[in-house]
């Protein structure tokens, strides 16, 4: 190509009609339905068997090895201050990666991946602040799904 036919464009920093979207997986925690962006999510895992930890916090339900790496394994439940229940078959582990360092939360059941537009999620009203909540957006069934702060929940780990 020859210096005559390139032309010189410039970009001003603005995208119109182009939505910013990112994908969640949501799940459901005590009856709240939670998206985790799937940027985190490495796998979900059912019927893995969690090696207990002595002097730990409550929360922390154990350990497993995922093909010879250890991971540490929270009850998201009891993290965010709700009461444990027993697990059923809908129960399973959802594997993240934050900043390197990998965890799995147990949640009640997962649900579905969405594409959510960025510009759609509200910071949460003060009266309702959850633990590791970042923002909330509803859905188009009239239900408000809540975004898991997964910086905070290693950061407090």
């Amino acid at each position: 190509m020859s210096a005559a036919t390139v032309e010189n464009t410039t970009f001003d920093g603005t995208l119109e009609g182009v939505a910013s979207t990112e994908r969640f997986l949501t799940f459901s925690s005590n009856g709240l339905n939670i998206g985790v962006s799937t940027n985190y999510v490495i796998e979900i895992i059912t019927n893995h068997m969690i090696t207990m930890l002595p002097l730990v916090p409550d929360y922390v339900t154990g350990i497993i090895n995922l093909r010879g790496q250890i991971i540490p394994i929270i009850d998201i439940r009891l993290r965010m201050g709700n009461p444990s229940i027993d697990n059923t078959s809908s129960t399973c582990i959802i594997v993240l990666n934050i900043n390197s360092v990998q965890i799995g939360i147990i949640v009640d059941a997962v649900q579905q991946v969405m594409d959510i537009d960025q510009s759609q999620i509200s910071p949460v009203p003060v009266e309702n602040q959850q633990k590791l909540i970042n923002g909330m957006v509803s859905s188009s069934d009239r239900s408000v799904i809540l975004f898991l702060d997964c910086e905070q929940l290693v950061q407090t780990f």
